[in-house]
């Protein structure tokens, strides 16, 4: 068995992943130095890299548009609906997926997992036209209803629930406990590194939707934040530093959001079966 301090050891993969993570983390450290910068630094050619000083106008720009807070609060309403109801009918359809056997439950889930291969723009139109006869278009409703639970989630779950034991299930259905009360009482508290990962995922998908919220919104003040941002840029092209605040307010919900569940979402990529 291998010490803790042998496991931590550095390996030849460091030599690779080191340098790809500095690939990866330089637009993002450029994007958050830029938004202190003043107008004449980012116009400047060659661009400067690194802020004379700290200028704070962009974030000031940004924070004293009326718009820009009701985006932020319109993106947050879809996402965290978004979030609650793939939690809840995500955990629900992957249980019964999971420990029920019923006719045509493999074709049904045969189906469900074909829809994941289906690109968004072939269920655009259809999609716009039932939340029209709906009435929801030009509606946050428009955004939450087509996100209300996805195959994803649906399969990651029962991914999950297949490789947990029965064991306590079945002493609680002899103790009398219904299905319901089993799933909520005993199988989630042990899911939570699925419920994590549908979660931070969810959240993924629906706060950087751009897509989607462009065909079903018109009115600028039902914008999310990622079409509010794009209006923004368009009409305030020559305020790069506004833009570049924008963009880093925008990011930094993800970024949090990822940091605080990154163990509990490795943790169920490995033991759902997912791991590549």
């Amino acid at each position: 068995m291998s010490s803790p301090t042998a496991s931590r050891r550095p390996s030849a993969w460091h030599l690779l992943l080191a340098p790809l993570t500095l690939c990866f983390a330089l637009p993002l450290m450029w994007l958050v130095l830029s938004s202190v910068m003043s107008n004449a630094e980012i116009n400047r050619f060659p661009p400067a890299l690194w802020p004379n000083g700290i200028d704070l106008g962009g974030y000031r720009y940004v924070l004293g548009n009326a718009m820009f807070p009701r985006w932020f609060a319109n993106s947050l309403i879809v996402a965290s609906a978004a979030v609650l109801s793939n939690l809840l009918l995500g955990a629900l359809g992957g249980y019964a997926f999971a420990r029920m056997r019923f006719a045509g439950s493999r074709a049904l889930l045969g189906l469900m997992l074909a829809t994941m291969v289906i690109p968004f723009q072939l269920t655009m139109i259809p999609t716009f036209l039932v939340m029209k006869e709906l009435g929801l278009i030009d509606t946050l409703g428009a955004l939450i209803v087509p996100s209300l639970v996805t195959p994803f989630a649906v399969f990651l779950f029962r991914q999950f629930f297949l490789a947990l034991p029965r064991e306590m299930e079945e002493a609680a259905w002899i103790d009398g406990c219904s299905r319901l009360r089993v799933l909520f009482s005993i199988v989630l508290p042990l899911a939570r590194p699925a419920l994590a990962t549908v979660a931070v995922l969810t959240f993924l998908s629906t706060w950087n939707d751009l897509s989607w919220p462009l065909i079903a919104i018109n009115h600028d003040i039902q914008y999310t934040l990622q079409l509010g941002l794009t209006t923004f840029q368009g009409q305030h092209h020559t305020r790069w530093s506004a833009v570049m605040a924008g963009n880093v307010i925008t990011v930094l919900p993800v970024l949090i959001a990822f940091l605080l569940a990154q163990k509990t979402f490795v943790q169920s990529l490995t033991s759902s079966g997912l791991k590549g």
